[in-house]
């Protein structure tokens, strides 16, 4: 997860942005900083995913494959989640 610091300059810099606008240092930085928020919330995702199971009515689980995979590749990696 970024950092507050982190989210209070991507949103100091949208707003510098949208009144006035930005120099290319800062353009710059924004884009990194965007991109870096991006990844990090990209990968909680994929963490809140691997924790889901599904079940239909009966009480089957109906996981995707694709999922249990990748569950199984962290458990093997030493990653509980």
């Amino acid at each position: 997860m970024l950092g507050k610091e982190k989210i209070e300059r991507i949103n100091a810099l949208a707003k510098k942005s949208k009144s006035e606008g930005l120099s290319l240092k800062e353009q710059k930085e924004q884009k990194e900083l965007r991109e870096e928020y991006l990844k990090s919330m990209r990968q909680s995702f994929k963490n809140q995913l691997k924790s889901v199971k599904i079940v239909d009515e009966t009480g089957n689980d109906v996981t995707p494959e694709k999922l249990k995979q990748e569950k199984k590749k962290d458990n093997n990696n030493g990653y509980y989640h």
